[in-house]
């Protein structure tokens, strides 16, 4: 995974700081990732999703609305409308780019502005919201206690998540303004809403109001124990998690129109570091996405099979296929195949060089038939078993050419 730094244009002409997050090979698909109110795009939520998104294939586009984080303006002029508007402005900016987004992502009052924008852009194929409120004037709760003053005398400084920031009349008005279950009923697009039943800032009740108000294909995702900033690393990977998997149906054959992908056919295997993690690797095989790291206890991140694993991963998937296919091909009644397969070096039963302390590489391999199989069938099977072609590279000499480039 790669990340960039970039600004684009806002609504007012001002500079608007954002991160690219992009997968090691070409995305499948582009995603727009909207922040909590006063929050930014560094915000762990949003920098974890987003990482495990670009995993998956899925780029990512995630910025500081004006006036917050490293963008430019003032956060006193802006308001729910605003924060509309720059979140076209980026969509409009990833368009011209990249050619997207196909997925538009919300976090709390961000979910919101998704729900609103999310059918002024022509390239959203599916929305997510997380923590969202219902109605956008619930932020206001936030502040309750100064908004006498704030209608008194035209604005008031509030103190959110412990920093200071100026609210005006014009951004109650605003608020209250907002019709988001409105635009949720008229979205016409696929929704996707994560919500945590213990959330202590945006009650649960919210995510009904939002789940009854829009139209299906709709889904629901209780996030169980989560807080409402995902403060937690693993509940930021599971929303990431199920979201690709819930989006693949609806935005990457999408995006396959925009983004330039990856050669067809192409078998070649591309290795680069995560920089997650110590020994952390991004394993990519045509469109196939994977991670390949060291366990804990070695001073990886366990993220990932270790390089070993992925030999006895490679060995027990062609055992099993390559029994399949002679089953097959017989037309044998064999049901299904289960391959386990272990790996160790120790000294071999036959061992030339155990006086020299030389070990081999030893392979365990138990496979279970079921079906209606005779023994000689069985037996046979087994014989077929040695002859898949992962075993036989194992037992052959093997050249491994080097270039440094």
């Amino acid at each position: 995974m790669a990340q960039h730094r970039i600004e684009f244009e806002g609504v007012d002409g001002q500079a608007l700081a954002a991160r690219l997050d992009t997968p090691v090979a070409e995305p499948k698909a582009w995603a727009l990732f909207a922040h909590c109110f006063s929050c930014s795009k560094d915000i762990h939520a949003a920098t974890r999703i987003a990482r495990r998104l670009a995993e998956h294939g899925i780029g990512v586009l995630r910025f500081d609305f004006t006036g917050l984080g490293h963008s430019e303006g003032d956060f006193a002029n802006t308001n729910f409308s605003t924060n509309i508007q720059d979140l076209l402005a980026a969509a409009e900016w990833l368009k011209e780019a990249h050619g997207g987004p196909q997925l538009l992502i919300g976090h709390s009052l961000g979910g919101a502005a998704a729900v609103v924008a999310g059918s002024q852009i022509d390239t959203v194929k599916a929305v997510v919201t997380i923590g969202a409120p219902g109605d956008a004037d619930h932020v206001l709760n936030a502040f309750e206690d100064r908004l006498d003053e704030i209608e008194e005398n035209g604005e008031a400084e509030v103190s959110l998540a412990g920093r200071p920031f100026k609210i005006k009349r014009q951004f109650i008005e605003d608020v209250r303004g907002a019709k988001v279950r409105d635009a949720a009923a008229a979205l016409n697009k696929p929704l996707l809403v994560f919500h945590a039943p213990t959330d202590q800032i945006v009650g649960i009740e919210n995510a009904t109001r939002l789940f009854v108000a829009a139209k299906h294909p709709k889904s629901f995702v209780s996030l169980d124990t989560a807080d409402h900033l995902l403060s937690a690393e693993q509940d930021a990977n599971y929303v990431a998690e199920v979201t690709a998997t819930w989006a693949e149906r609806y935005i990457f054959e999408a995006g396959a129109d925009y983004a330039i992908q990856k050669e067809r056919g192409s078998r070649e295997v591309l290795i680069t570091e995560t920089g997650a993690g110590r020994y952390e690797n991004r394993v990519v095989i045509g469109d196939h996405q994977f991670i390949a790291d060291e366990p804990v206890e070695v001073g990886g991140g366990g993220r990932g099979p270790d390089p070993y694993e992925y030999v006895t991963a490679g060995l027990g998937a062609c055992t099993s296929m390559t029994i399949r296919m002679y089953a097959n091909r017989k037309n044998w009644p064999l049901n299904s195949v289960a391959v386990r397969v272990t790996h160790e070096k120790d000294y071999a039963d036959d061992c030339e060089h155990c006086e020299d302390g030389r070990k081999v590489d030893i392979f365990d391999r138990q496979i279970t038939l079921t079906g209606d199989l005779s023994e000689e069938q069985r037996a046979r099977l087994l014989e077929i078993a040695d002859k898949c072609p992962v075993h036989r590279t194992l037992h052959e000499p093997v050249a491994v050419r080097t270039e440094l480039v």
